[in-house]
């Protein structure tokens, strides 16, 4: 019922900064918490920031203060910022919707976009 497509990775340099985007498409079009996740090599998957329908943030504390959530309702899209990007960075990172359909909680993710840092 949701298809969640990722883009903007890549790899940039210490420092550097980066834009992902996630778009969401299907027959739901109200998600209550969208937000992203990311796995390390040899990691388990973690969470990054996410944003509820009514603008709320959380951060996971590695990224406070260099890592902007943001969510666009209108175009179903679900943004991460990021900057002043450290090697520890690196990870394959994954958007999540979560909503409800036919009365249950249920929940999507995007297949992954591969961010590395590295000089």
């Amino acid at each position: 019922q949701v298809q969640l497509v990722e883009s903007g990775g890549g790899l940039v340099q210490p420092g550097g900064s980066l834009r992902l985007s996630c778009a969401a498409s299907g027959s739901i079009f109200n998600f209550n918490v969208m937000g992203w996740y990311r796995r390390a090599p040899g990691k388990e998957r973690e969470l990054v920031a996410t944003i509820t329908s009514s603008g709320s943030t959380n951060y996971a504390d590695s990224v406070k203060g260099r890592f902007t959530v943001s969510r666009d309702n209108a175009k179903k899209t679900v943004y991460l910022q990021m900057s002043s990007l450290k090697p520890e960075d690196t990870a394959v990172y994954y958007c999540n919707v979560r909503y409800v359909y036919m009365w249950r909680d249920s929940d999507s993710w995007g297949p992954g976009t591969q961010v590395t840092v590295s000089s």
